[in-house]
C-alpha cells in the first residue's frame, strides 16, 4: 500500500472511530508498529493529526488545503464528468468539499446561478461575470472556508435549486452517505430538501467508506459521480435503490 493511501486510511479511521493505539492501528493497515509510528509522526508535523501516548488522535479540525490535496487527480475528474451535467441557465447548489470547489473552477464560464454556503467557492467564483453568486450566511468555520449553524439552514429554506452537489466523507457498502463532521451533516440535509437533484461527488477513495454521522440513504440520490476503481459492490447497491452511477 502506497504511504499517501495509508495516511489517509489512518486519518478516516482516527476521525470515525476516535483516538487509536499504534498497535491498531497497524493492524488495521497491515503493516509493522515501526511503519505506525513513522507514518503517525509524519501526520503529526503536517497538522493533521495529534500524537498522544501509545497512539494518535483525529485533529480538531483538518484544514482545508490538506484535504484538498488527497486525490487531487481524481477529485478533478468526479468535477470535470459532473460539470457536464450543469446546463446554462441553471441554478446548481454547491456543497462545501473541496470536489464542490474543483466542480466550481470548472462552472466558471457558464452563466448560471450558484449557491453556495462554501468561502471556497465564493473565492472561486467571485470574479466570474456570467455567474450569478448567492453566498448562505453563517458562522463562519474557519478551517474549512464554510458556514455553519442555524443561519445557513434557515438560508437553504429559502432557496431552490435544479441541482444540489454533494460531498462526503464516505459511502458505506449499502450506500448511506456519511460524515466525519457533524456540524455539517444538518446544512447538507438542508441542501437535499433544497433541491429537484442530488448529485453526490464521491471520487473512488470514499468507497466503501464511514463515518460518524449519517447524513442521507441512497433514496435521497439521484445520481453519483465516482471514479474508475469504486467499490463495484457498493455500486450495485446504489443502482440498486435506482441511482444513476457515472464513472
Amino acid at each position: 500500500m502506497l504511504p499517501q493511501r495509508r495516511h489517509e486510511l489512518i486519518l478516516r479511521a482516527l476521525r470515525a472511530e476516535g483516538p487509536a493505539p499504534v498497535g491498531v492501528l497497524a493492524e488495521r493497515l497491515g503493516v509493522s508498529q515501526a511503519t505506525m509510528r513513522r507514518d503517525l509522526v509524519q501526520l503529526d508535523r503536517e497538522g493533521r493529526l495529534t500524537r498522544v501516548y501509545g497512539g494518535a488522535m483525529a485533529a480538531d479540525d483538518v484544514p482545508f488545503a490538506h484535504v484538498a490535496a488527497e486525490r487531487a487527480g481524481e477529485k478533478d475528474a468526479v468535477a470535470r464528468r459532473a460539470a457536464g451535467l450543469v446546463a446554462d441557465g441553471d441554478t446548481v447548489l454547491l456543497d462545501i468539499g473541496t470536489t464542490a470547489h474543483r466542480l466550481a473552477r470548472h462552472l466558471r464560464d457558464r452563466a448560471l446561478t450558484v449557491i453556495t454556503s462554501s468561502l471556497a467557492v465564493y473565492d472561486e467564483l467571485k470574479d466570474a461575470e456570467d455567474v450569478q453568486l448567492v453566498l448562505l450566511g453563517g458562522v463562519v468555520r474557519r478551517s474549512y472556508h464554510s458556514m455553519v449553524g442555524f443561519l445557513t439552514e434557515d438560508a437553504l429554506r429559502q432557496v431552490h435549486a435544479d441541482t444540489v452537489f454533494l460531498g462526503t466523507s464516505g459511502v458505506r457498502g449499502d450506500g448511506h452517505v456519511m460524515d466525519s463532521t457533524v456540524v455539517e451533516v444538518p446544512v447538507k440535509r438542508a441542501m437535499i430538501a433544497a433541491g429537484d437533484r442530488v448529485v453526490l461527488l464521491a471520487d473512488a477513495g470514499k468507497f466503501p467508506g464511514t463515518g460518524l454521522a449519517r447524513v442521507c440513504g441512497p433514496d435521497a440520490l439521484d445520481v453519483v459521480v465516482t471514479t474508475t476503481g469504486a467499490d463495484e459492490p457498493t455500486c450495485a447497491a446504489l443502482r440498486e435503490a435506482g441511482v444513476e452511477v457515472l464513472r
